[in-house]
Formats: C-alpha cells, sequence, structure tokens
C-alpha cells in the first residue's frame, strides 16, 4: 500500500466553507508533536527516507506512534511507502531509539482539522512556523488513480493541484532555518 498525497498552501477560512458545500464529513481536530531521527550510518535526507515518533492529542488523549517513511516513489505527488505502529510507552520507545544510535534531528509541530470526502482525508494543516496547508490523501495500491482522484477533489475546492508541494513539512522547516 502507498500514501498518495497531495499537499498545497492554503487558506482555511474559504476551505472551510468549500468542504462544506460538497459535503465533507468533519472527522475532528488534533495536535502532533513529530520528533523525527537521523540514522546512525544513513543520511535519510540523501536517501528520502525519514523515522519519527509521533505525539497525537485529541479530545480522548494522546497516543504514540513510530512511523517509518520510504522515498517518493511518484514525480507528481508526495507518494510514498508507509510503515506505522502504535507505541505503548512513548519515552520508552525513545530510549531504544536513541541506545542504538539514532538521534532526534528535528521537531514539527501542527495543528489538524481533518474531513472525510470519499475515500479521501482532507487535513487543514497549521504548521508552526509555516503557516496553513490543505492536504488531500489516501492509501491505494494503483498510485495513479489516487493521485488522479486527489488532483479531481482539489479542483473541486478551487484549488490548483499545479500548486503542489513535495517537499515534507520537516523538509520546508529546514530550507526556512
Amino acid at each position: 500500500m502507498y500514501e498518495v498525497e497531495l499537499k498545497l498552501r492554503a487558506d482555511h477560512g474559504e476551505l472551510r466553507e468549500r468542504l462544506a458545500a460538497i459535503g465533507a464529513e468533519p472527522m475532528g481536530t488534533v495536535t502532533q508533536v513529530d520528533t523525527y531521527y537521523d540514522h546512525p550510518v544513513r543520511d535519510f535526507a540523501e536517501t528520502d527516507e525519514a523515522l519519527r515518533i509521533r505525539r497525537e492529542t485529541d479530545e480522548s488523549g494522546e497516543s504514540v506512534k513510530v512511523t517509518y517513511k520510504g522515498p517518493l516513489v511518484d514525480s507528481a505527488s508526495k507518494t510514498r511507502e508507509e510503515r506505522q505502529t502504535g507505541v505503548g510507552d512513548g519515552e520508552t520507545m525513545v530510549a531504544i531509539l536513541e541506545s542504538v544510535g539514532f538521534e532526534p534531528a528535528a521537531t514539527v509541530e501542527k495543528a489538524r482539522e481533518r474531513f472525510r470526502c470519499g475515500e479521501y482525508t482532507v487535513t487543514l494543516d497549521r504548521v508552526a512556523g509555516l503557516g496553513e496547508f490543505i492536504e488531500v490523501e489516501t492509501e491505494a495500491e494503483e498510485i495513479d488513480p489516487a493521485r488522479e482522484g486527489a488532483i479531481d477533489l482539489l479542483e473541486s475546492l478551487g484549488l490548483d493541484p499545479e500548486c503542489g508541494i513535495r517537499r515534507s513539512y520537516l523538509g520546508l522547516l529546514l530550507d526556512a532555518n
């Protein structure tokens, strides 16, 4: 399975109205603090990979997940293989990673408001230090039809998919500093 994702800078106020107009189902809000780690012998910036621990807080409390993201596999979107699992004890997971040589590299903090549009999740992100974005994503075995559906959804929201951003929030933050 691939995570097929398109991301753009976008004003959230207008988008909320457009999402309501197309019948998008609100899924709630969360805050996320993502800590990315450097590999002890491999440069993830060169291999276009990422390893992170995500602490997510919503109305039900906090959860922790560890995620590996493989290199981008599509030239027109942010599609990549992703593997993720829940972690019962975030502090122990951090200790394990650091014990085997991984070091914290950077942290990305964001507030997310999610909507369901058919098989797609639309997320309005407010990223500390970067501003407002929209992400449209789905999981799929076939990249092209999923990407085309995401493009259609962005266009139905009055956005130009040609303005897409393939860099991760981490990459954008590192570029800004």
